[in-house]
């Protein structure tokens, strides 16, 4: 029996009132990995090159960083 069939014979044992909880947890495991796009792999390896700006400071220092230039 495969995993898949094993789930689907376990979720007929389980009650109603906690299915809530089950349908929850699925949903987030049927959510695919995302794969970065070219232009995020490029962002991430420029950083660990050295290069960059990193930004450490708060979202609204951010923002006001942003709308300065």
């Amino acid at each position: 029996m495969s995993y898949k069939e094993l789930a689907k014979n376990l979720i007929d044992q389980i009650p109603d009132s906690k299915m809530y909880y089950i349908v929850a947890y699925l949903q987030g495991a049927a959510v695919p990995d995302e794969i970065p796009n070219a232009e995020t792999i490029a962002s991430m390896d420029e950083l660990e090159s050295g290069g960059g700006t990193l930004f450490t400071g708060s979202s609204e220092d951010l923002f006001a960083e942003l709308m300065e230039g």
